[in-house]
């Protein structure tokens, strides 16, 4: 599944911006074609090279570091298995590559805007059933148990996480997991009907 994470916007930046409902005052400085800020800029979306497979941290430090210092980026998102790259929504080239300068593992923001019909296919949030039972062997797919197998203990279909056990651990330890991040390699009955 894709992340879309929003940084925490400082309070005085979201104190200036008039709401829909609310009536514009006319003073002498406006004029008909004024608009609210909010229509004004068209916020624009930056690739920023990361090491792969090091998405995850790239993000969580670009958070930290936009919330800290108050930058003009409004979304932070990390497309599920594209590898080496997440994408940011800012006001400008400056603002973007401002909020990634010194976050351990980004690469630089690429030189052009990338067109939202680019990114789309890939942040669209779709529904699907998943086949995962009790008992079922499965491989890790992310995470610091990778290429791992495990048996499923338990399905939350609710939260989307499952919780595994590791075949090759030397003391079963229960391990919670997004549904996303394993695989199933192998059904429960499936053994006995291949010998």
């Amino acid at each position: 599944m894709d992340e879309i994470k929003q940084p925490k916007r400082p309070v005085d930046a979201q104190e200036n911006v008039p709401e829909e409902h609310e009536e514009v005052e006319e003073t002498k400085e406006t004029t008909e074609k004024e608009v609210p800020v909010e229509i004004v800029h068209k916020n624009l979306i930056f690739a920023l090279r990361t090491t792969a497979n090091r998405e995850d941290q790239v993000m969580d430090f670009l958070i930290g570091h936009i919330e800290r210092k108050g930058f003009n980026v409004f979304s932070v998102i990390r497309p599920h298995g594209m590898r080496g790259y997440i994408f940011l929504e800012a006001d400008t080239k400056q603002q973007a590559e401002e909020a990634s300068y010194g976050v351990p593992y980004a690469r630089g923001i690429l030189p052009a805007p990338v067109d939202y019909k680019e990114i789309e296919h890939m942040l669209e949030q779709v529904k699907k059933e998943v086949n995962i039972m009790k008992n079922d062997i499965v491989e890790i797919i992310s995470g610091p148990f990778k290429r791992e197998k495990a048996k499923i203990t338990r399905i939350d279909k609710g939260k989307e996480e499952v919780v595994v056990e590791l075949l090759e651990a030397a003391v079963p330890i229960p391990i919670t997991l997004k549904l996303d991040s394993v695989k199933v390699i192998r059904r429960e009955g499936d053994e006995e009907e291949g010998e």
